[in-house]
């Protein structure tokens, strides 16, 4: 039975020094963000994340209200 593509392609292997060219030229290729691009996309993220907190903690404190009132509060 004759070796598959995928099984010989394997056993060569890439040199380290081709393999860093190969990752030099592909970082290339990457459309970096300007400075403004990536200010927007830090305040777009963080609104989304407070937003987020916001949120959570909103549901934790009305569960926890929930929680006390169901159950009582102990008054050792």
């Amino acid at each position: 039975m004759a070796d598959s593509p995928a099984r010989s392609a394997k056993t060569e292997r890439t040199s380290p020094i081709t393999f860093y060219r190969q990752i030099v030229a592909e970082l290339r290729k990457v459309v970096w963000p300007t400075q403004q691009q990536l200010v927007t996309y830090f305040i777009v993220v963080m609104a989304f994340v407070l937003f987020m907190i916001a949120i959570v903690s909103a549901f934790d404190l009305a569960f926890g209200k929930a929680v006390f009132w169901l159950f009582g509060e102990s008054k050792d």
